[in-house]
């Protein structure tokens, strides 16, 4: 873990195990702060930029490997692509130790690669599956996998990134 900078991110909780968030068992993410206030909203207590706590990377790395049933990490929120600089890092160093990563997003995969902002981009290729798109009460679906309404795309992010348009993942 030598290589990751002990940044801090603000976070809004965390659950160590889940099976709901992505596939296999993983460890979840909640973000602090959210720009997109969509109606209806899972997680409205995350919305706020200055709630939730600030966290050690170091403390969330020691939180996840300390378990050696997870075998994934889904980024949740608020908006994960709001603090893209911390979870780079901490994705970076849990994909060396061969996690997935899962990423969910209010943005469109057309207006995060739009931004043209390096820290994103460094997100986006630590990803492995994202979820975009806000979540959109009149297309709220229960039966879908991993998502929440029918507007938005499982995306294979290293698929995606190669071919230069988005491919859904088959999951």
């Amino acid at each position: 873990m030598s290589k990751m900078k002990d940044e801090l991110l603000r976070v809004a909780g965390v659950i160590d195990e889940s099976i709901v968030d992505g596939p296999g068992i993983r460890f979840v993410i909640f973000t602090q702060g959210c720009p997109h206030d969509c109606p209806g909203c899972h997680n409205p207590q995350t919305h706020d930029f200055s709630g939730g706590e600030l966290v050690q990377l170091s403390r969330l790395y020691g939180d996840i490997m300390e378990n050696p049933l997870v075998s994934g990490v889904t980024l949740s929120g608020g908006e994960p692509f709001c603090q893209p600089e911390p979870l780079a890092e901490l994705a970076q160093e849990l994909k060396r130790h061969g996690k997935h990563i899962m990423a969910y997003t209010g943005y469109t995969w057309e207006q995060l690669r739009d931004k043209h902002d390096a820290a994103i981009e460094r997100l986006l290729a630590q990803c492995d599956v994202l979820v975009d798109g806000r979540f959109i009460e009149s297309q709220k679906d229960m039966a879908l996998r991993f998502r929440g309404s029918k507007n938005q795309r499982l995306i294979d992010v290293q698929k995606s990134l190669r071919e230069d348009h988005v491919v859904l993942a088959e999951m």
